[in-house]
């Protein structure tokens, strides 16, 4: 547990965001708290995005379009790795750590101008760089069961149920955060730059100034975003095998459990 705590003190959590003795209840399950990734003096130290089912759209889809940003957020973008989490109900979760706090204003035009380029079909709340957030390993208070950081090639897996009937072993969580990088100011500043259109001059339409247009640099929304030849393994494989998994897992030394379907 200690080293849990240590990985997402790391990566996430503010000094002042919560008690030890509160989190560890937290991850036990003893309690569900709502923790605020932001410092007391209005600095965002990570950001959260969301991708929920949409209705109407095809199976599986918000996971697809996870997989399509977190691998837009290195390959376009040259930030690291993002954590991928289940929310014990049905939505992934993208979590993006920030090396040095950013001011929330930033923070939330980063978000809503990630979305206008990559997912403008999915709800972004006015709050997003705010709101207090449920920190995995957790008990979803809603569905009582389990929210949790995951491998990214198990995403597939949870399309249609996003949550574990059995508490995540701490190890597992710990072996998924330990490696992750966080994103540096330099880093932070040059990708809000890409993601915000150029200025343009008062003029006669250009293609570049249509609203449609997407930022300089950037693939249209909806577009799908193809890893470059010799991409990093961060990139997200959302057709990864059960024993790329294992393997991947193994290299750890982490010995896998998984829940079994029956249809």
């Amino acid at each position: 547990m200690e080293k849990l705590i240590a990985e997402l003190t790391r990566l996430y959590l503010a000094p002042e965001a919560v008690t030890r003795e509160a989190l560890t209840q937290h991850l036990l399950g003893q309690t569900t708290r709502a923790i605020q990734l932001t410092t007391a003096d209005g600095l965002a130290r990570a950001l959260v995005i969301p991708f929920r089912k949409v209705s109407g759209a095809a199976e599986g889809q918000h996971w697809t379009r996870l997989c399509e940003v977190a691998n837009a957020l290195q390959a376009e973008l040259g930030l690291p790795a993002p954590a991928v989490s289940i929310d014990g109900a049905s939505a992934f979760y993208l979590w993006l750590s920030l090396e040095t706090p950013v001011p929330t204003a930033d923070a939330q035009d980063f978000l809503a101008a990630l979305r206008l380029a990559y997912f403008p079909e999915t709800e972004l709340a006015p709050d997003a760089a705010t709101a207090p957030v449920y920190l995995p390993p957790c008990l979803n208070p809603r569905s009582g069961k389990w929210a949790a950081f995951i491998h990214p090639g198990m995403g597939a897996s949870f399309a249609e149920e996003s949550g574990l009937e059995m508490t995540p072993p701490v190890a597992g969580q710990v072996g998924f955060l330990e490696r992750l990088e966080r994103i540096g100011e330099a880093q932070f500043r040059a990708a809000l730059a890409k993601l915000q259109p150029p200025k343009v001059a008062m003029a006669a339409p250009t293609a570049s100034s249509m609203p449609d247009a997407p930022a300089a640099g950037l693939p249209a929304a909806g577009a799908q975003v193809a890893p470059p030849a010799g991409a990093p393994d961060g990139l997200l494989l959302k057709d990864a095998t059960l024993e790329d998994i294992v393997r991947y897992l193994h290299a750890k030394n982490i010995e896998p459990t998984f829940r079994h379907l029956i249809r």
